[in-house]
């Protein structure tokens, strides 16, 4: 992995983009289904693109969301359709785009009121709220967000009426439509003009600010917070819920300070990431430098990405924490401090997240639920209360109420930010302290991730890795135990390769969002043996792309 020069330095104005021309390339460029990076393609987690690259455009806006509408029929959804937007440049145009069709189409929308941002989790959370205690005339949800993606992308995803991102079955299904649409000149699509949409009686306002925050008690010891009056401070890089943190601090008396308000479609506050481009993750300790410089002021610190549904946790033991290493610390504290808890809850993690969540659970005596990479792969077991917490080493995570229930079926970084302060509040120590203890115990891995430029055709051969392309017996001289192509806990096919020795293993994976694939490894004897399982780990990636 090239590390940039720009990395961690605030963004050139050389790098920032145009943002007009961004917009105007959504309306005026025209994509052409017959070139596969032009068309409908839901990933991990819905449909991106860029309006530059023909590949996120008000047509392929159109195309899906005719498509949720006819899916909406099909399956009698007849309730409220939830919609909200991020502070991409392209965010906005979309909305109006959807808000169009969604009209024409008979559709209730609710839309927030003073549009307003809409955080991911918050959407979830509405749908929940909604449906609770219902059997017809279930609402479902649209996020219009690229997630933590640069600001020229664009992004649209489906949250069915268990409030979480939709599985493959339905994606693959708005995906085939939303693709004839596109071949099909447009046929069949209905709209109306976006200011007749808005004056629409199936138009409505929702206050989602205050149904989520007012709720916030019921899944964090908010008073031990306010009683502990540990100093806080967030860093809502820009994003969707850069106006739900004062109202937080307000409400529930919080010592929290919001040290960035600015909202910039260009995002040029923010620190470039590895790879000199801009990107507001979280967990990258490029992105996060701007946060990292303050962690002395605050007991902690945290952020979250543009639509809020990942966590980026500052401690003053050790500063950014990577995500493995928080939430492994999170189920640690979670399972003994959430009394109603069921005692058969258990944990659901990524294929990609660290072992040591492997040894914390078991630990605990509760069950682990290892599934490939998409929280769509937790959605059921959050729902039902199989599963209590579930995260992802790439910062996302959700956990139950305080008394067990379903709180959001999508990843939640607002509480997992909270829960930083409450476990600090409670315990007299930071998660940093916490996971520092985990590893006296359960033994301390070094883990990393490997980003590298990857074509579709590329990403395509690597999706489809199988035990045939490992040669050799061992990894980093520990003999290989088991090679996974599909995921344990559901036996769903992972996307790529997990190969696992004693003390380390490495997983090799395109990326369901960006151009690019991933390399994970991990290794529980130190730095070089590390070393060692991602360098064997990227033979094999070079010799099946050669």
């Amino acid at each position: 992995m090239i590390i940039s020069p720009l990395a961690g330095k605030l963004a050139p104005s050389s790098i920032l983009t145009d943002i007009p021309r961004l917009i105007k390339a959504y309306y005026t460029e025209i994509p052409d289904p017959s070139i596969p990076a032009q068309r409908v393609s839901f990933g991990t987690s819905g449909h991106r693109g860029s309006s530059f690259e023909s590949s996120f455009n008000e047509n392929h806006i159109l195309a899906i969301t005719q498509a949720i509408c006819l899916y909406r029929n099909e399956q009698k959804i007849s309730g409220p359709l939830f919609l909200g937007i991020d502070t991409h440049a392209l965010s906005l145009p979309a909305l109006k785009t959807a808000l169009e069709v969604l009209a024409a189409n008979g559709v209730d929308v609710m839309l927030a009121e003073e549009d307003e941002f809409t955080p991911t989790p918050v959407i979830s959370h509405a749908i929940l709220t909604h449906n609770q205690g219902l059997t017809t005339k279930l609402s479902d949800g649209i996020v219009i967000t690229p997630s933590h993606n640069p600001p020229m992308e664009g992004g649209i995803k489906y949250n069915s009426s268990n409030g979480g991102p939709a599985d493959t079955l339905i994606t693959n299904w708005i995906q085939a439509k939303a693709n004839e649409f596109l071949v099909n000149g447009m046929k069949g699509i209905k709209k109306i003009p976006y200011e007749k949409a808005l004056a629409s009686s199936t138009t409505h306002r929702h206050n989602y600010l205050e149904a989520y925050i007012s709720d916030l008690g019921n899944v964090i010891d908010m008073e031990a917070i306010r009683s502990s009056n540990i100093k806080l401070g967030v860093d809502p890089l820009g994003g969707a819920g850069v106006h739900y943190w004062k109202p937080i601090a307000e409400r529930y008396k919080l010592n929290l300070t919001v040290t960035n308000e600015t909202v910039d479609p260009t995002f040029s506050f923010m620190t470039v990431d590895w790879d000199g481009k801009i990107r507001m993750d979280p967990s990258s300790v490029y992105a996060m430098e701007g946060l990292i410089e303050l962690k002395d002021r605050f007991d902690v610190a945290f952020a979250c990405d543009t639509d809020h549904d990942r966590h980026g946790i500052v401690t003053k033991s050790s500063g950014l924490l990577p995500p493995n290493h928080y939430l492994s610390a999170a189920i640690y504290y979670l399972f003994q401090n959430r009394s109603e808890w069921s005692k058969n809850a258990g944990v659901g993690k990524s294929v990609v997240s660290s072992q040591m969540i492997d040894r914390v659970t078991a630990s605990l005596g509760r069950k682990l639920d290892e599934v490939p990479v998409g929280f769509k792969w937790f959605v059921d077991g959050l729902f039902d209360g199989t599963l209590a917490f579930t995260g992802e080493e790439s910062a996302g995570a959700s956990f139950a109420r305080l008394n067990g229930k379903v709180w959001t079926t999508d990843k939640d970084g607002i509480i997992l930010a909270l829960l930083a302060a409450e476990m600090t509040a409670k315990t007299g120590r930071d998660p940093g302290q916490i996971y520092k203890d985990l590893t006296n115990k359960f033994g301390n891995p070094v883990f990393d991730r490997v980003d590298a430029v990857a074509t579709p055709a590329q990403k395509e051969i690597l999706k489809n890795l199988s035990p045939q392309n490992v040669h050799s017996k061992e990894l980093a001289g520990e003999q290989i135990k088991s090679i996974l192509t599909k995921a344990p806990g559901n036996d769903a096919p992972i996307g790529g390769l997990k190969v696992i020795a004693e003390n380390g293993w490495f997983a090799a994976r395109p990326s369901g969002t960006e151009d690019i694939y991933k390399i994970y490894g991990e290794s529980f004897i130190g730095k070089d043996h590390l070393k060692r399982v991602l360098k064997e780990a990227q033979n094999i990636v070079d010799s099946v792309l050669a």
